[in-house]
Order: C-alpha cells, then sequence, then structure tokens
C-alpha cells in the first residue's frame, strides 16, 4: 500500500510491538553513516523500546536525535520527554549519539519554538527543504486516541503550519507544546508509527485512511506501522512473534 497507508505490521502485544521497534531501529542505527538524523517520541510504547534499545550494543556515533514534540516543563520534570529519554536510552551508557538536540524548555514556548526552528535548518544545511534528501532519516511517532501525533492536536492551527518546522501548540492541552510541524515531519526517509491498545483502534483506521491529524501527514518516504492485536482488532489470531 502507499501513502498513509504505509506497511502494517501487527504483534501479539505491546512487549513484542516494543521489541520488534528497538530490532528495527539498532538495525538502522548499526549500518547508517553520519549524521543520521533521528526523531523520538514520547510515550509508554516508546518508553519501552527504548529500555529494549539501552541494553544492545550497537555504535550510535553516527546519530543526531531529536525530538517529535516536548511539553513545555523543565527538563527534570516527569513529564519530559527529554527526562524520558535519558532515563531510558541513556541510562545505561551504551547509546552514545553523535547529538542530543533536546527542545528547548525556558524563555517563552514561541521562543523556544524559534530556536528549534533555526536549529533544525542549521542542521540540515538548508533553510528550504528539498524533495529527495530528507530531513530525517528515521522518524518515530506514536498515535493518541483522538488521532494526533506529535504535538498536531485537533483543531489547533499548527494544523495549517506549513512554512515552520517547529511550532508553538499553546493551547489544547494542559500545559504549552512545541511540537515538529507537518512539513518537517513529512520530509523523513521512514516513519514509525507504534501503536498498542484497543482504545487506539480508531484511530488507527481513520489515520491509515488519511483520516485525523495523524493521517494528514503526506510522507515523502516509507511508513511502518507497528501495531499490537489490541490496536488492530485481531487478539484472536493467536500471533506466534
Amino acid at each position: 500500500m502507499t501513502g498513509i497507508a504505509g506497511t502494517i505490521e501487527v504483534m501479539k502485544d505491546a512487549d513484542a510491538l516494543a521489541a520488534r521497534a528497538a530490532q528495527i531501529i539498532a538495525g538502522r542505527v548499526a549500518t547508517a553513516t553520519a549524521p543520521y538524523r533521528v526523531v523520538l517520541s514520547g510515550g509508554s510504547t516508546p518508553r519501552a523500546a527504548y529500555q529494549l534499545l539501552a541494553q544492545q550494543d550497537v555504535n550510535w556515533g553516527c546519530a543526531e536525535l531529536f525530538f517529535s514534540d516536548e511539553r513545555f516543563v523543565l527538563p527534570d520534570h516527569k513529564d519530559s520527554n527529554y527526562r524520558m529519554v535519558r532515563d531510558t536510552l541513556l541510562a545505561g551508557g551504551k547509546v552514545e549519539p553523535r547529538k542530543l538536540l533536546a527542545i528547548p524548555t525556558d524563555q517563552t514556548p514561541q521562543s523556544a519554538a524559534d530556536r528549534y526552528d533555526e536549529m533544525l535548518r542549521q542542521q540540515y544545511g538548508a533553510s528550504i527543504l528539498e524533495e529527495g534528501v530528507p530531513l530525517f532519516h528515521l522518524t518515530l511517532l506514536g498515535l493518541g486516541d483522538d488521532g494526533h501525533t506529535a504535538s498536531l492536536l485537533p483543531g489547533q492551527p499548527v494544523l495549517k503550519e506549513r512554512e515552520r518546522w517547529a511550532a508553538a501548540v499553546p493551547e489544547g492541552r494542559g500545559e504549552p507544546r512545541i511540537t515538529l510541524t507537518y512539513p518537517a515531519l513529512e520530509s523523513s526517509a521512514l516513519i514509525i508509527f507504534l501503536v498498542s491498545g484497543a482504545a487506539k483502534r480508531d484511530a488507527l483506521a481513520q489515520a491509515r485512511g488519511g483520516g485525523l491529524p495523524a493521517g494528514a501527514l503526506k510522507p515523502q518516504g516509507e511508513v511502518l506501522w507497528l501495531v499490537d492485536a489490541a490496536a488492530a482488532g485481531e487478539e484472536d489470531q493467536g500471533y506466534g512473534f
């Protein structure tokens, strides 16, 4: 299948999903050359994948790590995506990336978004995205029950942003957020969506059909949906992996 539908792999449960995600990411990083730009996402399913990756003997020296979005909280706050990555992926000392480019959360959400936007352009080496030259090589994303991905939240102005690569999302959740925008996320050689749980079943079907914020992505590269049986509605299929 083509477009946002992409390719789907159904795992028996969340543990198998995290293991498969870790396997793919480790394999890509192990064979990559610098700079290999990876976008990390927050959430419980990526957390489990990061914990597995932290235990593997893979050379991350080629990798530059970015974030899909961030809550506008201090780096040590319990809800910080940066803190989650620090405490999982980076905790064991085996993962030593070439660069770790966290989203700033000081001053104001708008100034933080401005700085991350400029930093992305500096790392890309140009201020305009070129077709066939992806901003990111691997982008890891989740899917909310309401169909959001990163912090592209339903009903928010950021869904119409086509010029910026990073933008502030001041409303829509309990705290302001900074997120990568559609143009930035679409400029990925590979997007991996991680989707777990029966509560995501509706959103998964709509997003793969082009609906909801996640489904509005128009990826330039490959799309892989890693989904557990509960999200896929296939709990009784007897998956053996």
